[in-house]
């Protein structure tokens, strides 16, 4: 087997090996060529070969999403690992393990005017867990550079420096600080940067390792809880007649039946479940918006929880966050390993068990359900809510509302549904999907910028087919995702294209205006065909709510190549169909 010469690129490979990562995705460059030596190398790995690399950082998110275990992504020196920024942010904010290797140029060449060359130290700030800022190796004969030729070492700084790596051992250093950052992603669930200094020559290779790294205690996640706290939370929760437990974004399978059962069977819980939180349950409450949208003050008071529980990632609905803020519970206990965010600035307790760890604590403790009407008039209300919902969708037109239904209906069993930010994860709310169909978005950032590239990688990682549903801008602004060549044929986009942001008309602003059209809501004539033609995809479109059901009959079939509906709705009426849908309801 083959491997780059030099001692530090063998030490990143050999280290992520020890520490499980199998997938690599890779950028290319020169400076990045040890690390990709060694990886394509080994057959241990899974290598990813993405040009853009802001698409391959997402690509790699959605990996490390569905396994729920670190990726790595590789890059060259310079502008390069800023691409990564995006999805850096997103998966310091969802709690996904992204491992970061850049290439760097030796110290002594930042900031001379070498070509491909930023300070990259520490680059990303507070939006990684680690940021491990590596040494370079020493040099036959005990150099760091040739000392003759480069004025490295004129100030006492370098000097000092040259001094204390020496005395440290840049070797050990090394190990250590890899170690530590790969801890972290795995332990922490979040993205970590090791930035990799390498000099020239960087393509030579070797067939046997010179280095041999210590051996290291691999972590694992401690979970506990004070049987004290316990007691005091159970002395609140048997004493609260109103008891909300609110889920933002969680993986599939997170939380046993029996604990789901247990829940559901206590008339003092509201359990209210968004989309992404993959929770199911007949007396849950998805839909929130529709649930609260409509409230008066009065029904608002009679909603207001004593106890509020949330687990899970970041909230979507706006709704639930203004009324939370307003009307705010008495207590608030966030469950997570992870961070807790104080969103409705009541937070009192943040308790870092695993949500289920939690619950199978808890629950078995509790002595008696307290008597309450507090599910029972909300199952009511919900009901109430549901026959409107479906009257009104008889009374409409052709537009985003109606496509959102029909397509969300006919999503196949055990299919993935990958969706986009702004409009299609806020229309996918107001919809009940079945247990079978998971839902993943990028909540984090909730940014358009990595969706496409997020759900390929995703795709990529599961057996299950994949589906991807996104509005227009969001497709077109990350449409080099579909320069990738690991794209299953059974891969699915659905386009939803109303020739703008659309999302922008139902917020304050003087729509059907030249300024409103050109700088918020970004009207275009673009469509998706040219773009499947360049990257073989199948192509097909809709126009009207014939077309649309013609095509989703034969869209889910095998086909050689992924496919692409297009579907164009009417920009006009969109937002006054959805603003008129919480009036409706009432």
């Amino acid at each position: 087997m083959k491997h780059s010469k030099i001692p530090l690129s063998q030490t990143v490979v050999t280290l992520c090996k020890t520490h499980n990562i199998k997938h690599i995705v890779i950028s290319p460059g020169s400076r990045n060529a040890p690390l990709t030596i060694g990886f394509t190398h080994d057959d241990f790995f899974n290598c990813y070969s993405i040009v853009d690399e802001r698409c391959a950082a997402f690509f790699a998110l959605g990996i490390a999403q569905q396994i729920e275990a670190p990726v790595a992504i590789v890059c060259t020196s310079g502008s390069a690992l800023l691409n990564y920024y995006p999805a850096v942010a997103e998966a310091y904010y969802s709690n996904i393990p992204l491992v970061v290797l850049s290439a760097d140029r030796p110290k002594h060449l930042v900031d001379v005017g070498d070509g491909q060359t930023i300070k990259q130290k520490n680059v990303y700030g507070e939006h990684v867990l680690y940021s491990a800022n590596l040494k370079l190796d020493l040099k036959e004969g005990g150099k760091t550079d040739n000392e003759n030729e480069l004025p490295i070492f004129k100030s006492l700084e370098n000097r000092l420096e040259r001094f204390l790596g020496l005395q440290k051992d840049i070797q050990s250093y090394n190990e250590s600080e890899i170690h530590d950052a790969l801890t972290s992603a795995r332990i922490k669930s979040g993205p970590v940067h090791i930035n990799c200094p390498f000099d020239e020559p960087l393509y030579e290779k070797v067939d046997e390792l010179s280095i041999a790294p210590k051996p290291f205690k691999i972590q694992s996640r401690t979970e506990r809880i004070d049987d004290f706290e316990i007691k005091n939370l159970l002395d609140v929760w048997h004493s609260a007649k109103r008891k909300m437990i609110l889920v933002g974004v969680l993986q599939p399978n997170s939380i046993e039946e029996k604990w789901i059962e247990e829940i559901a069977n206590d008339e003092s819980i509201l359990v209210f479940t968004e989309t992404t939180s993959n929770l199911h349950h007949p007396d849950f409450f998805p839909g929130i918006d529709k649930i609260i949208a409509p409230l008066n003050t009065e029904e608002f008071r009679a909603l207001q929880p004593e106890v509020l529980l949330t687990f899970g990632g970041l909230v979507i609905s706006k709704k639930i966050k203004a009324f939370l803020r307003t009307y705010k519970p008495m207590h608030h206990w966030h469950i997570g390993l992870s961070r807790a965010n104080d969103t409705f600035f009541c937070l009192d307790k943040h308790i870092t068990l695993h949500p289920n760890t939690f619950l199978s604590t808890l629950l078995p403790q509790v002595t008696h359900h307290t008597k309450s009407n507090y599910k029972s008039k909300w199952i009511e209300v919900r009901q109430k809510r549901r026959k409107m919902h479906d009257v009104y969708l008889k009374t409409l037109p052709f537009s985003d509302f109606t496509v959102f239904n029909a397509l969300l209906k006919n999503l196949p069993k055990h299919t993935q549904l990958q969706v986009g930010n702004s409009s299609a994860i806020r229309y996918t709310q107001l919809f009940e999907l079945r247990k079978d169909n998971e839902v993943f978005c990028n909540r984090g950032t909730s940014g358009i910028d990595g969706s496409t590239s997020t759900a390929i990688g995703a795709s990529v990682a599961v057996d299950n087919q994949t589906t991807f549903v996104t509005g227009d801008l969001s497709f077109f602004y990350d449409s080099n995702a579909l320069w990738n060549n690991y794209i299953p044929k059974n891969f699915r986009i659905i386009v939803i294209n109303n020739e703008g942001g659309g999302i922008f008309r139902i917020l304050p602003g003087h729509k059907n205006t030249d300024n409103f059209d050109r700088f918020f809501e970004t009207k275009h004539k673009l469509n998706a065909k040219q773009l499947c033609d360049m990257y073989d995809f199948d192509y097909v479109k809709a126009i009207d709510e014939a077309s649309f059901q013609k095509e989703l009959e034969v869209f889910y079939n095998p086909t050689n190549q992924p496919k692409l509906l297009e579907v164009f709705t009417p920009s006009t009426i969109n937002d006054e169909v959805l603003l008129e849908y919480f009036n409706f309801i009432k």
